[in-house]
């Protein structure tokens, strides 16, 4: 097997996964973009390809471990600190560790036995920073939180039903450790179908709010906010 064709293959399977996950999070642009970064750079690797004069062999791979670690750094942050997107990073340690190991593999057969340890041990930190990845990002998944946050963005849009509206991402917001997540949760949405005049559905919320300390364990500010993304919509 030609082995840019494997490169090839590499880049626009995980430019596909991520663009299809990234549709999946409450903020899609965040992958997104990544994904179509990744698309056009394996586009440019089946140029390389096709062109007469052969490149580099670690080009492949040094481009894999850039642009993998490009993503694991952006998608740590919004991992750890903005709760916007769990997929970015475990999608993009898989360019950054397949390009790694490829580099360090290739650098073995010349290494003495104590470059060898050293390159086993650094291939082994790229495994466990990958394990540790795709458990926080793809099994524990996204916090409830980041739902919350994006619908009211959604309202702000004038998109409040249909699946993509933000009754539909409030109702993904529910987290089981953290009720004031819950509360503001059912807050926004009685605002939302007091707003819809749809009482049934109002009273159904406003009696789990209750349930959860009701209005005042919420912060006005949230409320607020709230009240006046709705205050601009016309329906």
């Amino acid at each position: 097997m030609n082995i840019m064709l494997f490169w090839i293959s590499l880049f626009l399977l995980t430019g596909i996964l991520t663009f299809y996950y990234s549709r999946l999070q409450p903020f899609p642009e965040i992958g997104g973009k990544f994904s179509l970064l990744v698309l056009i750079l394996a586009i440019f690797l089946w140029i390389t390809e096709s062109s007469p004069r052969p490149g580099s062999e670690d080009f492949a791979p040094t481009l894999s471990l850039i642009t993998g670690g490009l993503g694991v750094i952006i998608g740590i942050r919004h991992m750890g600190i903005t709760k916007k997107d769990v997929i970015l990073a475990p999608l993009g340690g898989v360019l950054f560790i397949v390009g790694g190991i490829w580099l360090l593999s290739s650098r073995w057969e010349g290494a003495d036995q104590f470059q060898q340890i050293s390159l086993f041990l650094v291939a082994s930190i790229l495994v466990a920073l990958e394990i540790y990845l795709i458990f926080r990002g793809l099994v524990i998944g996204i916090p409830g939180v980041s739902w919350s946050k994006s619908g009211i963005r959604q309202i702000q849009r004038g998109l409040i039903e249909g699946p993509n509206g933000a009754i539909a991402h409030f109702e993904k917001s529910w987290d089981s450790e953290d009720s004031w997540i819950n509360s503001m949760s059912h807050a926004a949405l009685i605002l939302i179908y007091r707003k819809l005049d749809k009482k049934e559905k109002e009273q159904h919320h406003t009696i789990e709010l209750e349930r959860n300390g009701g209005w005042d364990s919420l912060d006005n500010s949230w409320i607020k906010a709230i009240e006046n993304s709705l205050e601009e919509l016309n329906f």
